[in-house]
């Protein structure tokens, strides 16, 4: 049996998510003589049996995909199997029988337990037989006993159908097992449109024509490639302040002119300075910005004294680099720092008003997409009735998923295929792609968040959304956006966890959070996975959490502010933040000194760069091999917490101990530090003068996906 074709096995690169929720396949090839192939019990299709044909011997056998085990006659449930239970103790009499335990009242395991068995310091192994008579499907404490989300009900299971079960992965980098214990007051539904796929494709598409403007202008007014992951900076620092419709693009903002994009552009002019290692680079780079500078100030509307100052430093610099040929690799940085001091501040009085520019034209084709897609999607939902939002109470409640006030519409088709591992998803032609591994934690977060779904009809279409959106978020480019999206390791959230409650994860996404409550930028897409909506917006009264910000100063000083605020409630009940930044000293960051000094921070440590690694940005797609790297900066760990946070969770130096050795680099092996095309970090400038700030550039460990 082994040289004959697996039906349904080949099948599974044609599954089709239907707006009805079934799933369709083409027809196994048979002959026309053949009768048709009688249905499964669904008992069977969950246990991973299908029916398939041979060409060899002209008649239909039956095939475990789990097991590789084929069969001849129809197999019974509960039948012995001789090659995966050799002692039948698998075998169950009667149905449910491999439930009885759950149902008794024993307790479920959790998965760090099960890994702290198989002897795994950083990953946790899953050692889980599946056998014909093993459950595939979870039993869901929200909906116990339920089918997965692609999978017929009762009767009316189709010949040759295939059945979709859980994908079992057997390294996991998540624990949805943890409750929370985050308390906030109960809020009323979010006004957001509900997703689709049309409005989501026009988004991204309106999206990557913005990269190309700007791209576009900063070649055309500059002469220069815009900053790497500037646009990406942008979008975060905009959504500080955004009071617009639209959860990406921002339209309603004051004022206008981004500080984030503006420093970025302006660092680069008149040319963009990069890590050097050799001095014969050295020697280039400050030949370059003399250059530069002179033909910049020749070109624009300068005074005569500017042009004068910056003329006589760059004929001055050309004419030493002529007649000197002796000059170590220190004697040109040396020079370049002195030629930047003395024509920075000219040169970037002649840049300001075109890089302002720049900022504003950006800003308003941005209004301009929000107009058109926001016009396009009420449009699509004229049809649709706002439901009447529910009382909400002024009680305390544990914190729950965002819910939207608007109901969703009917949802197109989304074709679903495997390639290996990687579950594939299309939309007119628009592909994303996610590991199997999180394509199984995206449906049990549906089926523990979602509520106006439980067919699962919308499964497929949502998750176009989710994973479409981060992707035009973080933009088209190799590696681009990956330290936006990163996360701790996966031993760090077990201590945190253990020692201090931590059940709560303030920057998250759906995609790379390890717990199942989360703050995150999307609450439209992400909330049928768990989010609790944007951290900014979020209030809780009491609860442990965690923050790993992503790279954006105004967002960074934005997150220190909110925790200030809950902070000084002087509330009776326990809250504390542990947060997670990089230790940016030259210059020192504003959100770094404010913790620093803040009245409720009760413990400051810092690990060593090199010493300890994250998870990276594109986990849910990358290879194994590249799940984790080394950080290239130390990072700073602050308790932030009120007087019964301290009490309940109090930093005491065993604990830190214990979060320290789970920090450290342990029996795995790293890649290469984070890609030179992600790591580049907002340029800090220096107080007196953005254009006198290091010619070096600064790397960074990842963060967590952006949560606004």
């Amino acid at each position: 049996m082994s040289s004959e074709n697996h039906g349904t096995v080949k099948g599974d690169t044609a599954l089709v998510m239907s707006p009805t929720g079934s799933v369709t396949q083409g027809s196994p090839v048979s002959p026309s003589t053949s009768k048709p192939m009688p249905e499964l019990p669904d008992e069977l299709v969950q246990a991973g049996w299908s029916k398939c044909w041979s060409k060899r011997e002209n008649r239909p056998y039956w095939f475990n995909r789990f097991t590789n085990q084929s069969m001849w006659e129809m197999p019974v449930l509960g039948q012995h199997d001789d090659i995966s239970d050799p002692l039948g103790l698998n075998a169950a009499s009667a149905e449910g029988a491999g439930d009885a335990g759950v149902g008794n009242g024993q307790r479920k395991r959790h998965l760090s337990e099960e890994a702290a068995q198989g002897g795994l310091n950083n990953m946790i192994e899953i050692g889980m037989p599946v056998t014909p008579t093993t459950p595939t499907v979870p039993i869901s404490p929200i909906t116990p006993r339920a089918k997965p989300w692609n999978s017929t009900t009762g009767t009316e299971d189709k010949p040759g159908q295939p059945a979709s079960a859980l994908y079992r992965t057997n390294i996991i980098y998540w624990d949805l097992d943890i409750q929370t214990n985050a308390v906030i007051r109960e809020r009323a539904p979010a006004n957001h449109l509900p997703p689709h796929p049309e409005i989501e494709l026009q988004r991204a598409r309106l999206t990557t024509k913005l990269r190309q403007h700007y791209q576009e202008l900063c070649y055309q007014r500059e002469g220069i490639e815009p900053p790497r992951e500037s646009f990406n900076r942008w979008l975060l620092e905009r959504k500080v302040l955004d009071k617009g419709p639209d959860p990406l693009l921002p339209s309603d903002c004051d004022p206008i002119i981004s500080r984030s994009m503006f420093r970025e552009v302006m660092n680069d002019i008149p040319i963009r300075l990069s890590r050097i290692k050799y001095k014969e680079e050295a020697r280039k780079l400050l030949f370059k910005y003399a250059e530069a500078a002179k033909k910049m100030i020749d070109s624009r509307n300068a005074t005569p004294d500017s042009r004068k100052v910056v003329k006589w430093n760059a004929e001055d610099t050309m004419n030493w680099l002529r007649r000197d040929h002796s000059a170590s690799k220190e004697d040109y940085m040396d020079r370049l720092e002195h030629l930047r001091k003395q024509c920075g501040p000219h040169v970037t009085a002649v840049a300001k008003d075109s890089v302002e520019g720049i900022c504003t034209k950006i800003y308003h084709i941005s209004v301009e997409y929000v107009r058109r897609i926001r016009q396009a999607h009420q449009t699509l939902l004229k049809d649709c009735n706002i439901t009447e939002a529910a009382e909400v109470q002024d009680r305390l409640v544990y914190c729950y998923p965002v819910r939207l006030a608007l109901p969703s519409p009917n949802q197109p088709r989304v074709e679903l295929h495997f390639e290996n591992d990687i579950a594939c998803l299309r939309y007119k032609g628009e592909m994303v792609k996610v590991n199997r591994g999180y394509f199984a934690k995206l449906e049990l977060l549906y089926r523990y968040s979602c509520i106006d779904d439980p067919r699962f009809e919308k499964f497929l279409s949502r998750i176009w959304c989710l994973v479409k959106r981060y992707q035009v978020m973080f933009g088209a480019g190799v590696n681009e956006g990956m330290g936006l999206q990163g996360a701790l390791p996966v031993p760090v959230f077990e201590v945190l966890n253990k020692q201090f409650g931590v059940s709560f994860e303030c920057f998250a996404s759906p995609l790379n959070s390890y717990f199942k409550q989360f703050c995150s930028a999307f609450p439209d897409t992400d909330g049928f996975f768990g989010s609790r909506g944007p951290f900014l917006n979020f209030s809780p009264a009491s609860g442990s959490f965690e923050a790993n910000p992503p790279f954006c100063e105004e967002l960074k000083d934005a997150m220190v502010t909110h925790f200030e605020v809950l902070l000084l409630r002087n509330s009776s009940e326990p809250l504390s933040f542990i947060i997670f930044i990089p230790e940016w000293r030259d210059p020192l960051t504003p959100a770094l000194n404010r913790m620093e000094t803040s009245a409720f921070r009760r413990h400051h440590m810092s690990v060593p760069a090199f010493e300890h690694e994250y998870r990276s940005g594109s986990q849910h797609i990358c290879k194994k091999e590249e799940m984790y790297y080394k950080a290239v900066h130390g990072t700073a760990v602050i308790f932030l917490q009120n007087d019964a946070g301290f009490t309940k969770w109090e930093p005491t130096p065993e604990r830190i101990q214990e979060l320290l050795a789970a920090y450290q680099v342990s029996q795995r092996a790293l890649g290469s530090p984070v890609p030179s095309s992600t790591s580049s970090a907002p340029t800090m400038p220096s107080p007196e003068n953005s254009s006198t700030s290091s010619p070096l550039e600064n790397t960074t460990p990842p963060s967590e996906a952006a949560s606004l």
